[in-house]
């Protein structure tokens, strides 16, 4: 009988994959020998690969340049990396290698800009696509980017106010864009996005406010799906709308030239994920540029925003299974050593799901399980993968750790879960671990930031030690 951990993957999955393989029964990621990371530094560990973060920049690149080419498309693509997802200076560092531009979300956003051209991270030349519901903060740090001579720095309207409060504090003439307010998919709680303007609005917006305006130059429209760029009905069907609003526009403004695909890519949540990217991207550029070809005019240059899919994929967690409680006949708790609210909130707040391997004893053989995290919280628990409704891990045994990993997390997690503050139940931050290769492959890693400490959540809640 196939009863060991490793026949269940390689029947339910293809596997070995890219990133996935085995050396004995223990997994590697990207060829990293994940047992020696444990041995060298413990657990619960998080930990970022690095050179993921490049190789998807260039992935997409590449993709465009050859749909341009193929479809004969006269016009530029600039990847935007949106900074929401992940705002450490490591993933920045990585990102900016790749001749790449950047979307901000917020006011303080505009004081990394600034901290990336002091350190000539970017440059003049980098597009700064300011997006999000403008106010006081927001509002004066883009100007002072735009005062200061980024002249690249393009806000992007979401409401009617917001020209006004712009204008108030920049100096002299700017770029601007405009946001559509998209539909949503029919099973979302509301009709329409909260962030833009409507499509039926936008281009008498421009004829009023800004068209007459000789301090205005509107240089872009943007599109964003909050689901990301999926092959559904719901997708295609608000693109051609775009489409046909960026003609309509273009018609008036002859200063505008870019479309701004905004929504991203998904990223791999199961070894059983398929997504054709290059069929994707090649179907987008194609409908562009019939419609702008019957329409006469000319297409536009492809701005994307990529967030999750720039940084997803270089990201890990690895957990110890501590203990195992069996609750009634059914049901078998595996403890980990640290919380999911806490280190992958997302599983807690959206239900989402990740990869999720045995790291180590995959020729023993497997048992179905639940995983429950540390706080006294009855959320805090991971039940399912992606592509079934269960938990299957080599079994408990006391004498033999057991330790788990969770893939491809790398997106939003640390800025959700809070990164160096306070955490649910005070289950400390884990370890964080950089890994690179240099040249010539050659794997390095270094600690980012150790656990916390009782010192350091005790200095956070004010207390203070006697002298």
């Amino acid at each position: 009988m196939n009863t060991k951990y490793s026949d269940l993957i390689n029947q339910t999955y293809y596997f070995p994959q890219t990133e996935f393989k085995l050396n004995k029964d223990n997994l590697q990621f990207h060829n990293i020998d994940l047992m020696k990371l444990v041995e060298q530094y413990g657990t619960p560990l998080k930990f970022t690969y690095l050179p993921q973060i490049s190789e998807n920049i260039n992935k997409a690149k590449s993709w465009f340049r050859k749909s341009m080419e193929k479809n004969k498309y006269d016009a530029k693509y600039y990847y935007c990396y949106c900074t929401k997802s992940s705002h450490f200076e490591y993933i920045m560092n990585e990102a900016f290698k790749n001749n790449i531009h950047i979307e901000t979300s917020s006011a303080f956003d505009v004081n990394i800009v600034e901290n990336l051209l002091e350190n000539g991270k970017i440059n003049k030349s980098t597009y700064v696509i300011c997006n999000g519901f403008k106010r006081d903060e927001y509002i004066t740090n883009i100007a002072r980017l735009i005062n200061s001579g980024h002249k690249n720095t393009i806000p992007i309207i979401d409401n009617y106010e917001e020209l006004d409060l712009l204008q108030a504090e920049i100096k002299g003439k700017f770029k601007i864009g405009i946001r559509i307010a998209a539909e949503e998919e029919p099973k979302f709680e509301f009709y329409t996005s909260r962030l833009g303007i409507g499509y039926k609005n936008i281009v008498a917006f421009y004829k009023k406010q800004i068209q007459e305006n000789d301090r205005l130059e509107l240089k872009m429209l943007h599109f964003f799906i909050n689901t990301g760029i999926n092959d559904t009905s719901y997708y295609w069907n608000e693109l051609v709308k775009c489409i046909k609003v960026y003609i309509a526009l273009k018609k008036e403004c002859p200063t505008l030239d870019g479309l701004n695909i905004g929504g991203g890519f998904p990223i791999k949540n199961s070894l059983a994920f398929e997504y054709d990217y290059q069929y994707m991207i090649d179907e987008i550029i194609n409908q562009i540029k019939i419609a702008c070809d019957e329409a006469e005019v000319d297409v536009p240059n492809i701005f994307t925003e990529f967030g999750s899919f720039t940084v997803g994929e270089s990201g890990g967690a690895i957990y110890q299974i501590l203990y195992q409680k069996q609750q009634n006949d059914r049901e078998k708790w595996n403890m980990i050593d640290s919380s999911f609210i806490t280190t992958l909130p997302d599983t807690w707040a959206i239900n989402k799901r990740f990869i999720m391997l045995a790291v180590n004893r995959w020729n023993d053989t497997y048992e179905r399980v639940l995983l429950g995290g540390l706080t006294c919280d009855s959320d805090d628990y991971y039940n399912s993968e992606q592509n079934m409704n269960a938990i299957y891990l080599p079994k408990y045994n006391k004498e033999k750790p057991l330790y788990i990993g969770f893939f491809n997390t790398g997106a939003y997690q640390e800025t959700i879960g809070g990164y160096g503050g306070l955490h649910h139940c005070l289950i400390p931050q884990p370890k964080h671990i950089l890994i690179d290769r240099d040249e010539n492959g050659i794997l390095a890693t270094e600690v980012f930031s150790e656990q916390q400490t009782s010192d350091d959540v005790l200095k956070i809640l004010g207390y203070t030690k006697k002298v």
